[in-house]
This record gives structure tokens, sequence and C-alpha cells, in this order.
């Protein structure tokens, strides 16, 4: 069987290639070449390429200056936004000032923290031993007012100058060891809790808030007016932690005997008397003020009746309400009213 032979069909034609046409035609601008540096610049100059010098800085290190925002910067519009913008700074920090002066005054409260060295010395010294101290009278100090009738201005010398002022600094550092050392007591008897921390705070804090309470009720009261600011009686509440710190560290230490047990107790008559004693001269100038003092000029002088209910409430405060505010400090066992209060739960 013979296999015919077939010719190869002829191939058709491609179809011609088209590219596409763009239909919308966007103009690219050209760009130009700087111009050529003049012949009067030399290779540094040319660099830039405009024929115009770069910013020189001087030998002081200054930095380049720049016209456009020295311009703005030195404009009257500018100069009248700055000026808008100090004034309402200055009106706000007055208003603020203004406002919170009058609840709490900030300048009197930083002369109480104007103390030394040899001054916190000193007034711990008769803080824990003022059966030895003899002069109890703070130093007063005049200042005249500039006025169309000149007087002078009775005041108090500052810490640093008057052993008998009262400061600022050693009642905070006691109230803030007390806390410390009360939670570090509980750390090594094994009763540390985190919220231990809080609860000595909040304890102190309700006793300074008591006693003053007490304070102003009594001067209210009795009708007294003195030259006393209130921080001189928070800071006079403040020293009996001096006291307390002395009486749970020695408590700590001898808790291991029975018969150590009566060394706390001894320390613990001891800062109570002392802090009694303290009080009851210190508070003399504030409970029972003369006749010419400040807020009392004479005017309406103190009758005998007066003055022995101040001295009673003098007497009453320095030893009854101090024993039971040290004792509340003392014997109180954060630590394990803690525990029990979880344990309870």
């Amino acid at each position: 069987m013979q296999r015919h032979s077939f010719s190869a069909a002829p191939r058709a034609p491609s179809p011609p290639l088209h590219h596409p046409i763009p239909q919308h035609v966007s103009t690219v601008p050209q760009l130009r070449s700087p111009p050529p540096p003049s012949s009067g610049l030399d290779g540094q100059q040319a660099a830039y390429g405009y024929g115009r010098m770069p910013p020189q800085s001087s030998d002081t290190g200054e930095a380049y200056s720049y016209p456009a925002f020295e311009s703005f910067v030195d404009g009257p519009t500018a100069q009248l936004g700055f000026q808008a913008g100090q004034s309402a700074v200055s009106a706000g920090q007055e208003y603020v000032q203004h406002n919170f002066d009058r609840y709490f005054n900030v300048s009197a409260l930083r002369s109480y923290f104007n103390v030394s060295n040899s001054y916190v010395l000193a007034k711990l010294s008769v803080v824990l031993f003022p059966w030895r101290h003899r002069s109890w009278s703070r130093q007063q100090t005049s200042t005249s007012e500039s006025s169309s009738n000149t007087r002078s201005v009775a005041g108090f010398m500052p810490p640093r100058e008057d052993i008998n002022a009262p400061d600022m600094y050693i009642p905070l550092m006691a109230f803030v060891t007390y806390i410390i050392l009360s939670t570090l007591i509980a750390g090594t008897n094994g009763t540390f809790e985190p919220q231990l921390l809080g609860v000595t705070f909040s304890n102190a804090a309700v006793v300074i808030g008591l006693e003053l309470l007490l304070l102003w009720l009594g001067k209210y009261f009795l009708d007294i007016r003195s030259q006393s600011q209130i921080f001189d009686l928070v800071a006079y509440s403040g020293y009996k932690f001096v006291g307390v710190i002395l009486t749970i560290a020695i408590s700590a230490v001898s808790a291991s005997g029975t018969r150590m047990r009566f060394v706390g107790w001894a320390m613990f008559a001891y800062t109570f008397l002392a802090s009694a004693f303290f009080l009851l001269r210190s508070l003399r100038y504030v409970l029972l003020p003369s006749d010419n003092a400040g807020g009392n000029s004479g005017m309406n002088p103190v009758t005998r009746s007066q003055r022995n209910r101040r001295m009673q409430f003098l007497v009453f405060y320095s030893y009854a309400v101090q024993f039971v505010l040290m004792w509340w400090l003392s014997s109180m066992k954060f630590g394990r009213a803690v525990k029990a209060g979880r344990g309870g739960r």
C-alpha cells in the first residue's frame, strides 16, 4: 500500500503588530541646568552652582544664620505673639499662686525646713532630754513695713537660728521612719503584708488629724489668739514620733525574754514623760500668749480665770492626750491585725 505524500499547507500571513498609541499626551517639564559659575568665584563657592556663597560661621562657633527665619522672628507679628504668650503665662502663674497661697502658704512652710545639722542634733537632745533645757522662749525679730506710718511687725526667728523654734524636718523624718521601722519589725516577725505600709500610714495620719482637731477646738472655745500658725501645731504634734520610734525599737529588741519586756515599758514611760514635758513648755506661747502678743495686743487682756482654763487644757493635752496617742502608736500590732483579718475571711 502506497502512502500518499501530503505537501505542507501554506502558512497564513500573521497580522501586523500595532503598538499602543497614548491617548493623553502629558508634557514633561524640561529641567534646566544651573547657570555656570561666575569667573570671580573660587572652586568651593562654585560647587554650590548658583553663584551664592554658603552661610559662613564665625570663629566663635556660632550656628548658620537663616535670613528668612530671622526676618520672621524679628517681625512685629511674631514679637506681638511672644509678648501675648508671656503675659498669659505670667497671669496664669499669678492666679495659681494667689489661689493656692490662700489655703496653703508655701513661703511660710519653706521657713520650717530652714535647719542645719547642729540644729537637728540640738533639737533631738531637747526633745529627748527636756529637763536639761533652760530657756524656752522663742527669739523674735522685727521687720519694718514701708507705709505712711512706719511700724515694725514682730516675727520669730527661723529654726536654724533659734533652738526653740518648731521645724517640719524632724517630724517629717520621724513620721517616715516610724512607718518604715514598723514594717521592718513586722517583716522580721514574719507578719509582713503589702498593705501594712498603707495601714501604718493611715494610722499615723489619723493620730495627727485627731490631735490637730483637738488643738483647734481648744483654741476656738478658749478664744486663744496668738502668732502661731497651723504649721506650728503640725510640727509639735510630730515630735512624739521620736519617742515612739525609740519605744518600738527597744521593745522589738527586748521582746525575746519575759524580763526584758520591762525595758520596753520603761522606755515608753520615759519617752512619754519627756514628750509631755517638752510640749508643756513649748506650747506656752501658743496656748498661753501674753497680753501684748500678736493678735491680742493689749486690746483684750486675758483674765485670771481664762488663763487657768487654758493652763488646764495645756496640761490635759500634754499628758492625757499624749499618753493615749503614744500608746496607740506604740502598742498596735498591725501585722497580726492584717493576718487576722485575712484569716477571718
